[in-house]
């Protein structure tokens, strides 16, 4: 028998928010019985992750119940029962990301295509020398059918948290399970490694980027960000586009297959750079709670640091040497994307604001490096600018002299001269350099990782092919959704094609001072533009 098609009136969707959407769909397929009610196993779940101490317990609280049993509708944790034969069973989609100390904490992330016996990761400082095991979280996610064309979908995926590592250490990793043991030698080639970040601040790169997908451009741009020998790369929302629409309305559907896509194309570079990412329009997915974020919550672990890392995954923050990130979710208070707009209750502006004071206020950190989705200041015809960010994030970004803001959203390459107050405080022309307590902060708008490309209204300028203009005329979303003209001289370099960007952090030499040297590349490696930043000495 076909399962329904789940559906929402438009009168209806027009004004509901991502947690609404989640119930009217729930409720929708509870009465339709288009879900089998299955009890949650109960019992303690191996290993440290997301959710905190008691993930039974969580998962009961947010699963719907259904003629008086627990369903899954997202996020669970629970003891994987294996129901294939483990020696037929191929991990793959490995990722990395930081824990919330950098030095000493990584988590390993994967997935198999069926539920496995006793999944674990082993871990050592030589490949022929994984001693170490450590039982690994299952977190199941179930997508039912919420189209008539989409199959229901199950998926598997698992996570390991490695504490007390050795700072400025490299070591290798392998991940299994009943039946397939990595220090098996038939399983020698899937070792990988990671190095955690240094006890001291010495020179390291990362790289960035937004709006990747599943394409032949998002694995060109993958493998050249393998060659830079990244520390770490920031992924600036629009992770996968299961949800092709991003509206975040409820007539949006999302193939959860995509995701299977996605992270074996992503593993070659993941499996070794911590792959750390924010939440974009794309990424709120109605049917997982809460707030849409719930496949998000399976399939990735993250810094736990943040607002919340049930509610919020997006949100948290990091050190790697002498550079404080922090991750946010523009979701929260965009102008024009409204499914999640107010979803923390200003939480997260607040959290900024003390977040941001507090790694100002760390002695060791040299410079502060911002990333989400929605763009502060771009010009293409797509999205151009979110009013909301710059009304409540940009005056913290300034009062706490953020250095750098890496945006996505806008499909091209775009960047600003150096800004306060929304105005140019200084013009920054290739090869130049900001000091950017003196002269403002350059925002940077990397979205051209794979997915199809946005244009500009005017010329592009980038290196090699420079064109300067005294203004662009765009506009800025404001409230209701209201689109706002404004003609603005900021924009400093335009490039419609694929790209990334790669920052070389160089701590001060004695009597010298700390650098950012930023390089935007395109997917055949060739430079469009080039500019550092520059602090005080210490």
């Amino acid at each position: 028998m076909d399962t329904p098609r789940v559906g929402i009136p438009e009168h209806l969707a027009s004004r509901m928010t991502m947690p609404e959407q989640h119930e009217y769909l729930r409720a929708r397929l509870t009465r339709r019985g288009a879900l089998r009610a299955g009890a949650v196993a109960a019992g303690a779940v191996a290993g440290t992750g997301l959710l905190g101490g008691a993930p039974d317990a969580y998962a009961r609280q947010h699963a719907p119940v259904v003629n008086g049993a627990l369903t899954s509708p997202g996020l669970l944790t629970r003891p994987a029962t294996g129901r294939v034969d483990g020696r037929h069973v191929a991990p793959f989609g490995r990722h990395l990301a930081f824990g919330a100390d950098p030095r000493t904490r990584m988590r390993i992330s994967w997935q198999v295509p069926s539920a496995v016996r006793k999944p674990f990761v082993r871990v050592g400082a030589e490949p022929w020398d994984l001693g170490q095991r450590i039982e690994a979280e299952v977190r199941d996610l179930h997508t039912p059918a919420l189209s008539g064309k989409l199959p229901a979908v199950d998926q598997v995926y698992l996570h390991a948290a490695l504490d007390n590592l050795r700072p400025g250490r490299t070591y290798y990793y392998g991940v299994g399970h009943d039946g397939h043991d990595p220090a098996d030698p038939r399983h020698f080639r899937t070792i990988g490694t990671f190095r955690t970040a240094p006890a001291r601040a010495e020179k390291f790169t990362f790289t960035a980027f937004g709006d990747q997908g599943v394409s032949y451009h998002a694995l060109a741009n993958d493998q050249l960000i393998l060659g830079q020998n990244p520390a770490f790369h920031l992924h600036a929302g629009d992770i996968c586009y299961a949800d092709d629409s991003g509206a975040g309305k409820p007539a949006d559907v999302y193939d959860a297959r995509v995701w299977d896509q996605f992270l074996a194309q992503t593993e070659s570079v993941a499996g070794s750079v911590p792959w750390m990412v924010t939440t974009g329009n794309h990424d709120m997915e109605a049917w997982y709670s809460p707030n849409g974020y719930g496949g998000q919550s399976a399939r990735w672990t993250l810094p736990a640091n943040g607002v919340d890392p049930r509610t919020a995954p997006g949100v948290y923050s990091f050190v790697y040497g002498n550079t404080g990130v922090v991750a946010l979710d523009a979701n929260d208070i965009s102008y024009e994307i409204t499914a999640n707009t107010g979803y923390t209750g200003g939480r997260q502006t607040r959290w900024l604001d003390r977040r941001l004071g507090e790694l100002r206020g760390c002695r060791d950190i040299d410079f502060l490096v911002g990333f989400f989705h929605h763009c502060a200041f771009s010009t293409t015809k797509a999205h151009a600018s979110d009013g909301a960010v710059r009304e409540q994030w940009l005056p913290l970004f300034e009062k706490h002299q953020v250095d750098l803001v890496i945006n996505g959203h806008n499909h091209v390459y775009e960047r600003t001269d150096a800004i306060r107050g929304g105005r140019v405080t200084k013009a920054v022309p290739l090869g130049t350099t900001v000091d950017s307590p003196r002269d403002g902060i350059v925002y940077v708008t990397a979205g051209g990782a794979g997915k199809s490309l946005y244009d500009f209204p005017v010329p592009d300028s980038y290196e090699g092919h420079v064109k300067d203009l005294d203004g662009v005329a765009s506009y800025s979303w404001g409230k209701g959704g209201v689109k706002r003209p404004e003609t603005v001289e900021w924009s400093r370099v335009r490039y419609t094609g694929y790209s990334f960007l790669v920052v070389e952090v160089e701590p001060a030499a004695p009597g010298g001072r700390p650098r950012l040297r930023v390089t935007a590349l395109a997917e055949n490696g060739e430079r469009i533009d080039h500019f550092d930043i520059v602090r005080p000495g210490r």
